[in-house]
């Protein structure tokens, strides 16, 4: 390979990253965290705790809607997982829908507890804020933000295949870390970050494209199809609604239904109910399939006659093109995931998280040295750094802020939830702010410090404000908030290690070597003439 088309990579390397490296910062953090999606939200909910039994809670929810709904057109029923705690009950009312929608409340939309009855907990978006914001951004339409996220996943595309043509030694370069070097250390460090779950990273970026590929390449489908209905028609079909007879009969026992579709699954589970015409001779249940069932994303389906219980049809992914997308989009949410693999996704996001921050922070200390006067830096150096450090130090305490809110926030707070997403961005504006106004060095400092502090905190907030503190939720083998408490003084750790290494870090001097200063020649010294007058 030629050492011109390695340097041309490079340089494409360096800008692909940079251009759009603080959204591609938020884009890995954030996708990191939503791994754990679900049991943020169970931590963001101290007031209700894990489900014991699914069928005591889908017999509760059926109980609900029949008391405050018996005449709905349908009845939808979101079942817990072993990672979430209560179903969510919503329902269509006959003849002109209810308002709500994407980020806006459903005023049908009820909480079921683990002991069946409906629960009263704090209006929150807990771990779903992190998962949108990760592909959707926010306060704008959620279709830019699909495209602006879209764009960055090319450009980081092509910063990972770039990357590897230019390290030729990359692999060699991994085992190598040498610390206290300066911009030799942030390249070592960034190095190994991106060899270190190498494949992780062209996954996670690549099958992230995938999933919103009819967004970004429409022109198979275009190709294909009259137009985008007629394509999901055909990929993702719907049953014909059924007409009511009018002639009220009892609903099959959801129970058997359940535990019907299990077996027709072979040890699958259920997710999510929806029942149409709910107490009518003519309805329907139709139980679709928990999606951490299986690594193929997609419509696993089962419809039951609504009166007797009987299956009525069974349907699966069936082409092999949606199959493949399927298994795409399964593999990035990682939802089949064991906790063991969860784990190692995690990691291996907060390590692609690490190799945007290390590179971002690279481009800095490469061209520091070549400043004719470090204290006077061109406007661009300038900008770079301090939106650096209001990105990769001031995001993680944004998301910490976010977490505070959820337990300062008052519980009866109109649109409480929404607040909660404000307090994360206002933070977020005000550590923009901060790393403006202060000293380089000790916005670092004091930014990271704060979220290493306010990290700790939370887990012993906790067990002083609620009845969900940490030796309760170990006492009750409720893993899932206990393991957030746990991570959270974890990260706590992290942060307070990073602090301290900024403090002891000093400042290298220029190891340039010094300009040679130009001299004149020597005079010529003619030695005949003295010679000569030395014999006379």
């Amino acid at each position: 390979m030629s050492q011109g088309f390695r340097q041309s990579q490079a340089g494409l390397h360096t800008w692909s990253g940079l251009l759009v490296g603080w959204i591609l910062y938020l884009i890995f953090l954030n996708g990191s965290v939503s791994y754990w999606r679900e049991e943020i939200t169970r931590w963001a909910q101290p007031e209700i705790g894990a489900t014991q039994n699914v069928q005591t809670v889908a017999h509760g929810a059926i109980a609900h809607l029949t008391k405050v709904a018996p005449s709905a057109k349908s009845w939808q029923i979101e079942l817990p997982s072993e990672r979430a705690s209560g179903a969510i009950t919503t329902y269509k009312p006959k003849g002109k829908p209810v308002s709500g929608g994407f980020r806006r409340p459903d005023p049908t939309r009820t909480l079921i507890g683990p002991d069946g009855q409906v629960a009263t907990a704090r209006d929150t978006e807990g771990g779903d804020l992190f998962y949108r914001l990760h592909f959707d951004l926010r306060y704008m339409p959620v279709i830019w933000g699909r495209w602006v996220v879209g764009f960055c996943a090319m450009f980081m595309l092509v910063a990972i295949v770039s990357g590897v043509i230019t390290h030729k030694k990359i692999f060699a370069d991994f085992f190598t870390f040498r610390p206290g070097k300066g911009q030799r250390s942030w390249l070592d460090g960034h190095n190994a970050l991106a060899v270190l779950a190498l494949p992780f990273h062209a996954m996670i970026t690549y099958t992230g494209l995938v999933t919103l590929m009819v967004i970004y390449v429409p022109w198979g489908v275009t190709a294909n199809y009259p137009s985008l209905k007629a394509y999901y028609a055909q990929s993702i079909p719907k049953t014909k609604p059924l007409k009511a007879t009018g002639q009220a009969a009892p609903m099959a026992d959801i129970g058997l239904v359940l535990k019907s579709a299990d077996e027709v699954w072979g040890g699958g589970h259920a997710g999510l109910i929806r029942i149409e015409n709910p107490g009518d001779k003519a309805s329907r249940i139709v139980v679709t399939r928990r999606a951490s069932d299986k690594l193929v994303d997609g419509r696993w389906e089962i419809t039951f006659d609504g009166a007797t219980g009987a299956v009525r049809s069974s349907v699966a992914p069936q082409s092999s093109g949606m199959i493949a997308r399927g298994g795409m989009i399964g593999l990035h949410a990682g939802r089949f995931a064991p906790l063991t693999l969860r784990w190692l996704f995690f990691l291996s996001g907060l390590a692609g998280t690490a190799m945007v921050a290390t590179g971002l922070v690279l481009w800095i200390a490469k061209r520091r040295q070549r400043l004719p006067d470090p204290a006077r830096p061109y406007f661009g150096f300038w900008l770079v750094e301090r939106l650096n450090i209001g990105a990769i130090a001031g995001l993680p305490l944004a998301m910490t802020a976010f977490l505070w809110a959820n337990r300062l926030l008052p519980v009866n707070l109109a649109n409480r939830a929404d607040w909660e997403g404000h307090a994360m961005f206002l933070t977020w504006g005000v550590t923009l702010v901060h790393a403006f106004v202060r000293p380089t060095r000790r916005a670092w400092i004091e930014q990271l410090s704060a979220t290493a502090i306010l990290l700790i905190a939370l887990p012993i907030f906790n067990l002083l404000a609620t009845d969900r503190g940490l030796p309760a939720t170990l006492a009750a083998g409720d893993g899932a908030v206990a393991g957030t408490d746990l991570t959270l003084l974890a990260l706590g750790a992290a942060f307070a290690a990073i602090v301290l290494a900024v403090v002891r870090h000093k400042p290298g001097t220029d190891r340039r070597k010094p300009a040679r200063v130009a001299t004149q020649p020597a005079p010529r010294v003619e030695l005949k003439p003295a010679l000569a007058e030395v014999e006379a």
